[in-house]
């Protein structure tokens, strides 16, 4: 039996090699640099064509990891990665390779003024494009959308779904007519029905720039966008930065309710046609209902559903104990082969 001993020192040597390699990374794999020429902190510009010519668009890459990672699609439309910075404390200490992004029109990328380019068509090709320029595929790739990235990411995976490995879903309904419903039965209920009264009159009127306009949803906006007081430096800088054009046209004035070009939309009844693993998150005291949100997750045939107790529409601010055990639980369990929902 002597001569087997060797045999199987070697296998088990083997067997330890790979399960470093699938579950954890050194901190120099994690950080090393991958990109030769002058170093820009993970800094990226991604040239894309679009039907009235090519642009630029900004990604920031944090970490390497071969088997995981992240492209996170901000809200909107016409947000920032600002409101995802708060993931870079938490994803790179688990070894997740994550990226931010804007989107075109959005901040750090090129804003044409083109109005024909403010489509969901239009970014799902745009999304496409960041995927394979950043070289992510089905065996790396999880694509995580919040707000009106949830819809971005839901088209997305709707058409190109064979590219991913996850998706995930944040703070997203499946239906705009729905979240309209939600805001107009349930959350405007909630507010003072002299107020609702004044934002409905100053949106009849158009007057979505007044300042008045603003302070009149700041308590909404304290109780379902993040319930931080004060709130997080990253998201008072987003909001100055955000494209009011994009936005106003495509969502509305405000978060509450929608009016844009994507009121109609609804893919409620496709959800059954995704097939990768999917999470979806919501927040209790989210601008979109969370009983449909985790209703999601049972219609995907692959879902798994995450509910913030203590979470409005940014829980990734405001119920971070919640948030983000939950979103990495789920992407360690993909990654392992290991995911149920």
């Amino acid at each position: 039996m002597k001569p087997m001993l060797p045999l199987l020192g070697l296998v088990l040597l083997l067997f330890a090699c790979k399960q470093t390699d699938s579950n954890s990374l050194s901190l120099q794999d994690y950080h090393a640099i991958v990109d030769s020429g002058i170093q820009t902190g993970g800094v990226k510009l991604i040239p894309i064509e679009t039907p009235v010519g090519k642009f630029n668009v900004w990604t920031k890459r944090f970490g390497n990891n071969p088997t995981i990672k992240v492209l996170l699609l901000h809200g909107g439309p016409g947000g920032t990665h600002e409101f995802f910075e708060s993931f870079e404390s938490y994803f790179p200490q688990e070894g997740i390779e994550f990226y931010e992004y804007d989107q075109l029109g959005s901040y750090f990328s090129d804003q044409p003024k083109d109005s024909s380019l403010w489509t969901t068509e239009r970014f799902v090709e745009e999304v496409e494009q960041v995927r394979k320029a950043l070289g992510m595929n089905k065996d790396n790739f999880y694509l995580l959308g919040h707000s009106w990235g949830g819809i971005l990411a839901t088209e997305y995976a709707l058409k190109y779904q064979d590219n991913i490995k996850a998706l995930i879903i944040s703070n997203m309904m499946s239906s705009c007519p729905e979240y309209g419903k939600y805001a107009k039965e349930v959350l405007a209920k909630q507010m003072d029905p002299a107020v609702v009264d004044s934002v409905r009159a100053m949106e009849a009127r158009g007057a979505y720039t007044d300042p008045k306009y603003m302070e009149l949803l700041t308590g909404f906006y304290e109780d379902h966008l993040c319930r931080v007081k004060p709130w997080p430096n990253a998201v008072q800088r987003a909001f100055p930065h955000m494209n009011g054009e994009i936005y106003t046209m495509m969502q509305g004035p405000s978060e509450f309710g929608i009016s844009g070009r994507l009121a109609n939309w609804d893919r409620s009844k496709d959800l059954p046609k995704i097939k990768v693993p999917t999470l979806t998150i919501g927040g209790k005291h989210d601008t979109m209902d969370p009983e449909h949100m985790k209703w999601m997750a049972t219609q995907v045939q692959q879902g798994r559903s995450l509910i913030c107790p203590n979470g409005s529409h940014g829980s990734m601010w405001d119920d971070q104990p919640t948030y983000f055990p939950g979103l990495i639980k789920f992407i360690k369990d993909v990654d392992a082969g290991s995911f149920s929902k």
